[in-house]
């Protein structure tokens, strides 16, 4: 990434982490060198110099920056280590709050039972992983987990599988018999095997077309699937839950149907 592409994306996150735009472009060209004066920055930033006072006053409230009294005054960033535990802090502090402020409001539920039949779609691995994570976390008894596509078996995955409770059965199914082995000397607590589901293979003049990311089946009664985008990379997929959804029921039976065929 050339440099000036590296100042914009710190800009863009900073931006992203709450900074207003003159403010992002301060720090960062104040992380550019050792010391600065609002006509320096001003320069190398292209902000106002009579807006470089007020965005290094915001950053001195939120502890990005130090203000030297001289005549001119001089401004300089904190270290990068300081900078970047400041801001994680303030981005967990909005997250908590926000956390508080949603689990006060008073959540009103419908009375029938329609959401049975309810299938709910997703898009974004980050969300994906998070949802399969709190799956994994409140089962009770069984996990059946395929794996469509090696990239979803991720480190944090793989951790949150080793660490399921004993209890549990955890059966992890492959599409392949090496990435079966793969799935075995990582998670050993599991009962793995390659799925007889032949349809979620991708075949080989098939390249462009979508490929089966994760099945998910939880204690027999809530279901996740996605798909990958080939060509992006992007994960989308459907979640139901209730025995009765006639997603989790078809999950059900595809599932049975699939390691009964790769056991026989």
């Amino acid at each position: 990434m050339a440099p000036s592409e590296n100042i914009q994306e710190a800009v863009d996150v900073l931006q992203q982490l709450g900074l207003k735009e003159y403010e992002a472009r301060c720090f960062v060209g104040l992380s550019q060198q050792s010391t600065g004066t609002a006509k320096q920055l001003s320069e190398i930033t292209e902000v106002p110099r009579t807006r470089v006072y007020d965005a290094v006053r915001v950053l001195e409230a939120q502890g990005l920056v130090e203000i030297q009294h001289s005549s001119p005054r001089k401004f300089r960033a904190v270290s990068l280590s300081e900078a970047t535990e400041t801001l994680r802090d303030q981005y967990e502090t909005r997250v908590d709050r926000l956390h508080d402020a949603l689990d006060d409001i008073e959540l009103h539920t419908a009375d029938d039972d329609s959401s049975i039949q309810e299938v709910w779609s997703m898009t974004g691995s980050t969300g994906i992983e998070n949802r399969t994570k709190r799956l994994l976390g409140e089962t009770d008894s069984e996990i059946v987990f395929v794996v469509g596509d090696e990239s979803v078996l991720t480190e944090t995955l793989v951790d949150q599988l080793t660490g399921i409770d004993g209890e549990v059965d955890l059966l992890i199914g492959a599409l392949t018999e090496s990435i079966r082995a793969q799935i075995e000397d990582a998670v050993p607590g599991a009962t793995t095997f390659v799925s007889g589901l032949e349809w979620l293979r991708e075949e080989p003049d098939d390249t462009g077309e979508t490929a089966i990311g994760r099945l998910v089946l939880v204690d027999r009664s809530t279901i996740l699937v996605s798909s990958i985008v080939p060509s992006t990379g992007e994960e989308h997929a459907i979640f139901g839950e209730g025995f009765g959804n006639g997603l989790v029921v078809i999950a059900r039976r595809l599932m049975s149907q699939g390691q009964f065929t790769a056991s026989n």
